[in-house]
């Protein structure tokens, strides 16, 4: 390793580079292992020898862009609206979307073209750093973990805490509104509102949670033991045993009942704010019990059950107020503090509350100390489930593989070249029709087991420590007997979901040949190529394309262009992105798309569509040409393993910390990708990975909102009040 000048040749210039750069005398295959860091370190160094970013980029980026780019983007040329060399002032140098849009697309392959020479190791190396370090001001040892917005819990996550905390199961889909999503997830701090009319709901859930979980021993002298709700497991019992047992057991000198209900009141009200709460609310609460059970007629029980009520409809319940562990006033970024990390750890791995260990621990300043057990505790847990249920429904979109409108007879008609007979016959059939087509309903149970099939590969790779890229190709599967025959998978029998080995040369295996995501990448009643390749660029490559232009003719108009027969979707594409406004996207999507033909809208393995052969071959922007689906999967897997793990980090790490990635959590990615690279994809790389982030781990300490104490008790006064002015008498 030696600092030299590089000269390079070229439009007549003698030198085309000037300033230091790194030359190795190291194979290709082992520069990105060591140049990254050293580059970083550079880069570092050169900013505080006094040469700024864009002293930088006059010296040693420009040179490079000129070389490699200025065919389309240089040079009187402005491919994209973008023109390097009319970057003249400062910020327009120092634009941070502009070069984020670049950095995204030299990693998919996208720049420079794929007719063109890709940038050399070096060169893309260089220029990745100057990008991180230089533009985005990144620091590699201390990186920024972004803005931390207000979240209140999503429906899921109030269902659940309840669930803990009381043993109620409170149907919080149904009393509700939806939750907005965000970046796919309906997680994410900056949509999750909070209307009028959603605080008057969460004020009288709280009046009906309580009221169930804490019936009046006083009044039902024969409730003593609660009758099991339905859904209930044991756990959520005892915490019912538990609260009427507290109930039952109160002093009747009132002394010592306020003692008693003072202990009972901050014992759930830690539990429920997630933290210790200070003697100040815990007054209030006794006092408003007391305001209740001293009037005439009214019962301890009445009392406890309207200072619990205003414990659920606290601020400190509802959102997840974080808080930072003490730094000096100089410092931009602090770890924050124990008990917002078991927040975090709790509802990212079971979609609630912390339970009584992390607790203890955060207390005792030990969870940190003990993450990694923990982490494993955790998700040996059943509660982890709910990870699983909730980022693949979302990722993956199997929440909506029950309401995705499929028409079975209209999809085989397709298939079958009998979309005519079916409409002549319209309202004739059922679902038993005579003849060649398969008797196919996608029932509910159907749809059930393609959600569980996708829901138990994730678990798998979770449990089983499994590299993520079995995500996209595998040997197994799911599946039940019905599920099996849809597939036409044989000796699967009975309802049960099992792990299945799959045939050799079977195209299914990993989860985009899953039934699940077939048909919701689908439409009603024929397959989407369009859907398909958008839904790989989005979730397995991170490389969405822009959003259709307004007024786009459907698909189906370029369909009737044709008189001589009846065409492909293969060629009806072809037809429609002939149109220049559809071309470059569509050359993105649809060759993707098209390997995925021989599935139907039903998940369905065929040959033919319309009496003709399907061609489910093509060739990738980057180069890569397949046959069909398998060696697709192949290629993604392999060649295109590095743009997965840092979209998939990118989804988890979104998931976890409940907020869209931004420009600086460039170097985080990347951290967590290098792990992955390590540890030959293990999932536990990347779920390590983004909890040991600096987004999870830390928050600003400036420049980001926070609620004051003073604000905090307000907000809670507030909540005590209004509780206790609605049904004073519950």
């Amino acid at each position: 390793m030696y600092l030299a000048h590089q000269c390079r040749p070229g439009n007549g210039s003698a030198t085309r580079r000037e300033g230091p750069v790194l030359v190795w005398r190291l194979p290709l295959s082992l520069r990105p292992w060591v140049v990254s860091p050293v580059l970083a370190l550079l880069c570092c160094s050169a900013s505080a020898a006094g040469l700024s970013a864009v002293s930088r980029f006059r010296q040693e980026v420009q040179p490079l862009l000129e070389e490699h780019c200025y065919d389309c983007h240089g040079d009187g040329a402005n491919k994209g609206g973008i023109a390097f060399d009319q970057l003249k002032t400062d910020p327009s140098i120092l634009n941070h979307e502009l070069w984020l849009k670049v950095l995204n697309n030299i990693r998919a392959g996208l720049m420079p073209p794929p007719k063109k020479p890709r940038l050399p190791a070096i060169d893309e190396q260089q220029l990745e750093a100057w990008i991180k370090f230089g533009v985005f001001g990144i620091h590699a040892n201390n990186p920024d973990p972004g803005r931390v917005t207000l979240r209140r819990l999503n429906r899921v996550e109030y269902r659940n805490t309840i669930h803990d905390l009381l043993g109620v199961t409170f149907n919080a889909n149904f009393e509700f509104p939806p939750d907005d999503t965000g970046y796919g997830f309906d997680n994410i701090g900056d949509v999750l509102t909070v209307s009028p009319m959603l605080l008057e709901k969460y004020l009288a859930a709280a009046l009906t949670i309580v009221k169930e979980a804490m019936p009046d021993p006083e009044q039902t002298p024969t409730a003593t033991v609660p009758i099991r709700n339905p859904g209930t497991n044991d756990r959520s019992q005892s915490l019912l045993a538990a609260c009427q047992q507290f109930l039952s057991q109160a002093p009747q000198a009132s002394l010592e009942r306020g003692a008693y209900a003072r202990q009972w009141l901050t014992a759930f009200a830690t539990r429920a704010f997630r933290r210790p709460v200070d003697p100040e609310t815990a007054d209030r609460l006794v006092a408003l019990a007391q305001g209740v059970w001293n009037q005439p007629g009214k019962t301890f029980a009445g009392g406890i059950r309207q200072a619990t009520a205003a414990v659920l409809a606290s601020p400190r319940f509802l959102f997840r107020l974080e808080q930072p562990d003490p730094v000096s006033a100089t410092q931009t970024f602090a770890a924050v503090d124990e008990f917002s990390l078991a927040s975090r750890l709790s509802y990212f791995l079971w979609s609630s509350t912390p339970d009584d260990e992390l607790l203890h621990l955060a207390g005792a300043g030990q969870l940190r100390h003990d993450l990694q057990a923990q982490v494993r505790r955790m998700l040996a847990d059943p509660r982890s489930e709910q990870f699983i249920c909730n980022f693949t429904g979302q990722w993956l979109r199997t929440r909506d593989v029950q309401d995705t409108p499929i028409d079975a007879l209209a999809v085989l008609a397709r298939d079958n070249g009998q979309e005519a007979e079916l409409a002549r016959r319209h309202g004739l059939l059922s679902p038993n029709v005579p003849g060649n087509w398969p008797r196919v309903r996608l029932d509910h149970e159907l749809r059930e087991a393609m959600r569980r099939e996708t829901e138990m590969f994730f678990a798998a790779i979770v449990h089983e420590d499994r590299p993520v890229t079995e995500l996209i190709d595998s040997d197994y599967t799911f599946l039940n007997e019905k599920l099996a025959r849809l597939y036409g998978i044989e000796n699967v029998t009975g309802p049960e979901m099992r792990r299945v080995t799959l045939p050799a040369g079977s195209p299914r295996g990993g989860v985009l040949t899953d039934g699940s995501v077939l048909v919701v990448t689908s439409n009603p009643t024929r397959t989407s190529p369009v859907k398909r390749g958008l839904f790989i660029l989005e979730n397995f490559l991170g490389s969405p394309p822009p959003p259709p232009p307004p007024n786009t003719p459907p698909l189906e108009l370029a369909e009737r262009k044709t008189e001589q027969h009846q065409p492909t979707l293969r060629e009806a594409l072809q037809m429609h992105r002939d149109q220049p406004s559809c071309a470059v996207c569509h050359a993105r999507m649809d060759e993707l798309g098209l390997a995925f033909e021989n599935f139907n809208a039903m998940g369905m393995w065929r040959d033919q569509e319309r009496h003709q052969q399907i061609d489910a071959s093509g060739q990738l922007l980057s180069g890569e040409s397949f046959t069909g689906v398998g060696q697709l999967k192949s290629i993604l897997a392999h060649q295109h393993r590095t743009e997965f793990y840092r979209c998939l980090t990118q989804k988890l790490l979104t998931y976890a910390v409940g907020r869209g990635m931004e420009y600086y959590d460039t170097e985080t990615i990347d951290q967590i990708v290098q792990r992955l690279q390590r540890s030959d994809g293990r999932f536990s790389a990347l779920l390590n990975g983004v909890i040991e982030s600096a987004p999870f781990q830390k928050m600003r300490t400036r420049a980001t909102p926070t609620i004051s104490a003073q604000a905090s008790e307000s907000s809670e006064h507030a909540a005590v009040s209004s509780t206790a002015q609605a049904k004073p008498n519950s």
